[in-house]
């Protein structure tokens, strides 16, 4: 997973999900069991694989409350 990008945050509560179920979703607002079953099955690859597996990790810990001030 990238470090210390801090567009990850921007791109977060900006890029939309680009297919599936979820598709046109905005990554921060994507459910967890969607998420956990990326996380079970494994995170697509390059940047969309980041943003899905640091939302995980985000809604995982409690924390989606920083995102507020960014949205």
């Amino acid at each position: 997973m990238e470090t210390g990008d801090p567009s990850i945050l921007n791109d977060l509560v900006s890029v939309k999900m680009p297919f599936g179920k979820y598709k046109d979703v905005l990554i921060c607002n994507l459910p967890m069991p969607y998420l956990e079953w990326f996380a079970k099955k494994g995170f697509p690859k390059g940047r969309l694989g980041t943003l899905l597996a640091t939302m995980y990790e985000i809604k995982l810990n409690g924390l989606t409350h920083l995102l507020n001030p960014i949205k």
